[in-house]
């Protein structure tokens, strides 16, 4: 499905050369500011022995020290502001929910950036200036919501601030209001088509014809199950709290081949995970990111402990894409030796006929051996064929032996956020 072509698409189109010598002069920048007014740059850099002088080419960040969520967390809430206090107009914050919180701020510069690449990355993804948008992220110190709803606007659509949770509710408003476009979470737009179809309404004759799907991974197959089902063009948006919010990538309408990265503003790269060795083009590995045009809270060769590579530019050859990530560097299970990624069950669930697209992982332990669990909804009568095509499948593509535990549809919970796919309830 291609609902626009490109070429109505507002997307900046330097040429590489100015694009590296903007790069250039705002990196240097950047490095600046973290160095003279933020503690914890000052001394990192101080301690690596690396000066914001000593980056005279892009290749150069390569000598500059990598900033983790740990250090955020280490310097909450405050700490890794490059701002007075009083020159910040909002604040957001990650839930805290595995640690201590980390707190990002934004100057009014910054949040009108904010609504720039998103206002970009929603042109891309094929909305239209007049076009209405249901934002059903959620609200409040999550940037998921607010990213949107103020792109959108700045873009010059209609927004329905649904935020999440109440699907009878969603289902409702998406009928009654007739969006066309919906922007959520991949695993709460699945669970919205369970509920269009309690309400006996068929998913395909919604008002829906784009969606654009973050916040968590998500795959191919489930793609073509929210195409299959709703009947719209479903792509991929990528950012993070701590470098901005939604916004810092986005994936064409037309192409569907990876996400754009707006250099202009967020300048990647590709790490090996263990070494820190910056990798060349094309090496599959873990995404850093260093802000270009962030003012109140600059962050420098940030570890998303996100695993993707870089790619030339497609549909906006200016800029390079990221491929749709495929894992996380802290997501990932070892299970009895083998690594393995909940995407790559995910994949499995997907393509069984009869199973549900929604399941989850539980991993548990018992006389020192490690056993992952694969609950995944089916009717009755499917429960052995799927119960055994999933087994066989994990056997043959990654190598270990899996549980697979069936039960009725409807029983797992939904999620109305970032979806917890896997429960580690093993010793230790």
């Amino acid at each position: 499905m291609q609902r626009w072509s490109r070429s109505q698409s507002p997307i900046p189109a330097p040429q590489p050369e100015e694009l590296r010598t903007l790069q250039l002069e705002r990196l240097r920048r950047t490095l600046r500011h973290a160095y003279d007014h933020v503690p914890f740059y000052r001394k990192k850099f101080d301690a690596d022995g690396v000066h914001p002088d000593d980056c005279r080419e892009l290749d150069d960040l390569a000598k500059f020290p990598t900033t983790s969520k740990e250090d955020l967390r280490a310097n909450y809430p405050y700490g890794m502001f490059a701002v007075p206090r009083h020159l910040v107009r909002r604040v957001h914050a990650s839930s805290g929910t595995t640690g201590q919180p980390t707190v990002v701020g934004y100057t009014e510069g910054d949040l009108s950036v904010w609504a720039e690449v998103m206002a970009r990355s929603l042109s891309a993804a094929g909305v239209r200036p007049g076009d209405t948008v249901h934002v059903a992220y959620g609200y409040g110190l999550f940037t998921g919501g607010l990213g949107a709803h103020y792109g959108a606007e700045r873009l010059g659509c209609t927004v329905i601030p649904a935020s999440g949770g109440m699907s009878a509710r969603q289902v409702r408003l998406i009928t009654d209001l007739q969006p066309e476009v919906i922007m959520v979470t991949p695993s709460y737009l699945l669970a919205l088509a369970d509920e269009f179809e309690r309400a006996g309404i068929d998913p395909r004759a919604s008002s829906l014809k784009v969606g654009v799907f973050g916040a968590e991974p998500w795959t191919e197959g489930m793609r073509a199950e929210i195409e299959e089902r709703f009947g719209l063009d479903a792509v991929d948006i990528y950012g993070l709290s701590e470098v901005i919010g939604p916004g810092v990538a986005q994936e064409c309408v037309d192409t569907k081949d990876g996400l754009h990265i707006w250099e202009d503003h967020f300048y990647p790269e590709v790490v090996d995970p263990d070494s820190g060795r910056v990798l060349p083009q094309g090496s599959h590995g873990e995404l850093l990111f260093t802000s270009l045009t962030k003012t109140a809270m600059p962050v420098i060769r940030y570890r998303t402990r996100d695993l993707s590579r870089l790619l030339p530019g497609s549909a906006y050859p200016a800029f390079r894409r990221m491929e749709k990530v495929s894992g996380r560097t802290d997501d990932m299970i070892i299970l009895r030796g083998v690594n393995l990624f909940p995407s790559q069950i995910e994949e499995i669930v997907l393509a069984t006929a009869g199973a549900s697209p929604h399941f989850r992982i539980v991993l548990t332990s018992a006389d020192r051996l490690d056993q992952l669990t694969v609950e995944v909804e089916a009717p009755a009568e499917l429960r052995t064929p799927v119960a055994q095509s999933i087994a066989a499948a994990a056997k043959q593509t990654i190598g270990v032996r899996v549980v697979v535990e069936v039960v009725p549809p409807g029983s797992l919970a939904r999620s109305t956020g970032k979806l917890q796919r896997v429960i580690d309830l093993r010793e230790g």
